[in-house]
């Protein structure tokens, strides 16, 4: 297909990685407000259950939902038409699969976001104290090597986390950015969030591993039991503090990469990248 032929994608690009922006904005803005309150740090399912109860959070869930949907829409259009140009080899063919998976993952954020938004307040289920995850790993642990799959999630998810930090380290992320003026001033920041994107990841692997490990689906959990971990740590509320705010520069850094972004079977070779 010719550049022009492709171009459709980039709209879609737009608003997947703003939906997926406002969602780490709710949760780690939702968590900061809490541990200044003196709570506790939010997970996703519980920030958005949250947000059902303010003024304007109707027209948030379903710009997330629109989102997370179009979201998954990109990352299933980019793995099958290549768009970033990632290729046919065992490598590409490897990151193009993880682009559907990751699509997938995040479009069960845009149904949790709509099932909220069109569900009676209270009724959906939310508050119940259990993790989605965890219901997850205890339905897989049933299967034949059930809990060898879990703890192969586990390692999995921990190798996607430290792909995030490494990424950071190297800011390798600068190759897909439109270098300009506003790129180059906050690119601190979104390092930093990248890098904090990657710590919470491994530690949701983390928690999925050990899961495995001990047959106990309990342990696994997601962004909140990430928290929660981090929080029994010395310095506990300063780590998951430091983590809330560094999730906000990888809401920053998901709102860039919306609106400069660069989709290499779109722009060609004449696009000048951040590196």
């Amino acid at each position: 297909m010719s550049n022009r032929d492709l171009e459709w994608s980039v709209p879609v690009m737009r608003a997947g990685y703003a939906g997926r922006g406002i969602v780490y904005l709710v949760v780690a803005g939702f968590s900061l407000y809490a541990i200044w309150l003196g709570g506790e740090a939010k997970g996703t399912s519980d920030a958005l259950a949250q947000l059902e109860t303010t003024t304007w959070g109707g027209a948030v869930l379903l710009a997330i939902g629109l989102g997370m949907a179009a979201y998954a829409l990109w990352r299933i259009l980019d793995a099958v038409y290549d768009l970033e140009h990632e290729g046919d080899d065992a490598k590409g063919l490897l990151a193009r699969t993880g682009m559907v998976v990751t699509g997938v993952l995040h479009l069960a954020v845009g149904f949790l976001a709509f099932l909220l938004l069109f569900t009676a307040k209270g009724d959906s289920g939310e508050g119940g104290g259990g993790s989605t995850i965890a219901d997850i790993m205890a339905a897989i642990m049933k299967w034949p090597y059930g809990t060898i799959l879990v703890a192969a999630i586990g390692a999995v998810t921990i190798g996607a986390g430290v792909y995030y930090i490494v990424k950071a380290v190297r800011q390798s992320y600068r190759r897909k950015l439109y270098a300009n003026d506003f790129t180059r001033r906050f690119d601190p920041v979104l390092r930093v969030g990248v890098a904090a994107q990657g710590v919470v990841v491994t530690i949701i692997g983390g928690l999925i591993l050990w899961a495995g490990l001990t047959a106990n689906p309990q342990k696994a959990g997601g962004m909140g039991e990430s928290f929660g971990w981090l929080s029994g740590q010395v310095y506990g509320q300063l780590l998951v503090t430091g983590i809330c705010i560094g999730l906000l520069g990888f809401a920053v850094f998901l709102f860039v990469n919306a609106a400069y972004r660069i989709v290499p079977a779109v722009a060609g070779d004449e696009a000048s990248s951040l590196a």
